[in-house]
């Protein structure tokens, strides 16, 4: 098969595999949010934080090792998150180990995150709590702790 008719293929696949993930992720909350915080740091890796904005609840705390102190809601994590713009910029990303617990309608996300640029990695853990409310899933608390393996 040549590249052509096999993108053609592909290409012809996605509206089938989109409708098959969305069911999956209204069948599964743990599905749902670990998509959401992919999207949002695939944004991220690409200059735009506000991914991350844009699924926020109003109420959202936030630690982030660069910051003296937690930033609290939305206003002002969303002024943050603006004075990041266009500074960040991956090759790539791991997101490894992640595993969500729930309890009614809160759902604890953590993982160990890898981001690549060039030759140079940088590694985190995440711990990012999300809230289901009639919206649907918000991110509710993010804390971000760099790591330095071995020690």
């Amino acid at each position: 098969m040549d590249k052509r008719t096999l993108l053609t293929v592909l290409s012809g696949m996605l509206p089938m595999l989109s409708a098959s993930f969305t069911a999956l992720a209204a069948d599964d909350p743990a599905a749902t949010v670990i998509a959401l915080e992919r999207a949002a740091l695939d944004r991220w890796g690409n200059g735009d934080p506000m991914g991350f904005v844009e699924i926020a609840a109003p109420t959202i705390t936030y630690f982030d090792p660069m910051l003296e102190r937690r930033v609290d809601g939305r206003a002002a994590f969303a002024r943050y998150m603006d004075g990041i713009k266009g500074k960040v910029h991956l090759d790539r990303y791991e997101l490894l180990n992640p595993t969500v617990e729930l309890a009614g309608n809160l759902a604890v996300l953590s993982f160990n995150y890898v981001s690549h640029q060039g030759a140079a990695s940088s590694r985190w853990n995440s711990t990012e709590v999300y809230h289901h409310d009639p919206e649907g899933w918000r991110l509710l608390h993010s804390h971000w702790s760099q790591t330095t393996p071995g020690r």
